[in-house]
């Protein structure tokens, strides 16, 4: 199968679905990345342009990612681009990547660039109906990303529930936090979310939850066939 990663920034694809794409790579299914907002400018301990590329391609090598489609929105300002560009964006990497399946935010992330990137998302995903000669999208997962998705604080929205979890050995999971160190900056001390002890202490909670020693949880809110 095909899997497309949408994310807002370099470094969310490893956070939400790390060990998920080296677990999948692993079984012989095709993982790319689409990120809107790849330069990332506004990020705090940003390092430069070059430092910040090479990060992210010796992160997607570690897991195996395929192609890596990058998009210019503005950081943290996502919300002035108009909807319409940020849609076909993700239809243009939806058409270049034909994925059975996409993952992306969820939808009440605290941080805004991932609710804009999950709308795109939302409606991307149905390019199909629009036009019938293209691969239709069969399913759309939301991921968590440490530090922002259990941020989401406002009860009148339905925050994230995962039913779907998979599985990652503990190699998958020792290349995800290989790969997030790989972003510099990106790491913080423990207890902060984005630290070693507190990744592998999310993979251990939402592996007790499914009966796994070590999973990544996903909300699987599409789906048109089931295998």
């Amino acid at each position: 199968m095909k899997y497309l990663i949408v994310v807002a920034h370099p470094d969310d694809e490893v956070l939400g679905a790390g060990g998920t794409i080296a677990s999948l790579v692993q079984k012989g299914h095709s993982v790319d990345l689409a990120i809107l907002c790849a330069a990332a400018r506004a990020r705090a301990h940003r390092p430069d342009d070059d430092s910040l590329n090479a990060d992210l391609e010796t992160s997607s090598r570690l897991l195996g990612i395929g192609k890596i489609l990058r998009g210019d929105f503005p950081n943290i300002e996502m919300n002035t681009v108009p909807h319409l560009r940020l849609v076909q964006f993700v239809e243009k990497a939806i058409q270049e990547s034909e994925p059975d399946v996409v993952i992306t935010h969820h939808p009440t992330d605290s941080n805004d660039d991932h609710c804009q990137t999950s709308h795109a998302c939302q409606v991307g995903i149905r390019l199909f109906q629009r036009r019938p000669e293209l691969k239709p999208v069969n399913e759309l997962w939301f991921m968590e990303i440490a530090s922002s998705t259990e941020w989401s604080v406002d009860s009148s929205t339905s925050r994230f529930h995962p039913n779907l979890f998979v599985e990652l050995g503990a190699e998958a999971l020792d290349l995800k936090l290989k790969a997030i160190s790989t972003y510099r900056g990106v790491m913080r001390p423990y207890p902060h979310p984005r630290s070693e002890e507190s990744l592998r202490g999310i993979a251990a909670w939402r592996g007790s939850q499914s009966g796994l020693h070590y999973a990544e949880a996903f909300e699987c809110v599409f789906r048109r066939i089931i295998p």
